[in-house]
């Protein structure tokens, strides 16, 4: 109750206000009034644009900072699975050539590996 009694006694000043206003600065409020009420129009028309009525893929006023982060969150998603993927292949290619390496210096040529007997006698000799 309180807002209402206040905003009609601040409507109550201002119009009593109005008999004191020049009409030359009258007439510029007026037409200041009117350049601010086409400037409102056109940004609602502006923003009804670009909520897009009726289309299907357009950013909604209000929801641009959510998309945004949504861009952010799947790139740094995506970035990071690249990133492991990378590492794991490094690592993997790294193991790769430390067995490889190994064999070259062995003593047994490569193709001892791939007898099935030579394993057999692996697993039957005792470890030292």
């Amino acid at each position: 109750m309180k807002s209402e009694q206040f905003a009609r006694r601040v409507g109550l000043a201002l119009n009593q206000g109005l008999q004191e206003i020049p009409p030359a600065a009258s007439r510029r409020l007026e037409a200041a009034r009117h350049q601010a009420l086409e400037r409102q129009k056109l940004s609602q028309a502006q923003l009804a644009l670009s909520t897009g009525a009726g289309s299907g893929w357009t950013l909604r006023f209000g929801s641009s900072h959510r998309y945004l982060r949504n861009i952010l969150s799947i790139s740094a998603l995506l970035l990071g699975m690249w990133i492991a993927f990378y590492w794991h292949s490094h690592q993997y290619v790294t193991e790769i050539g430390d067995v490889d390496s190994a064999l070259l210096a062995d003593e047994l040529p490569p193709e001892a590996f791939l007898d099935n007997d030579f394993f057999e006698w692996l697993k039957d000799s005792p470890e030292e």
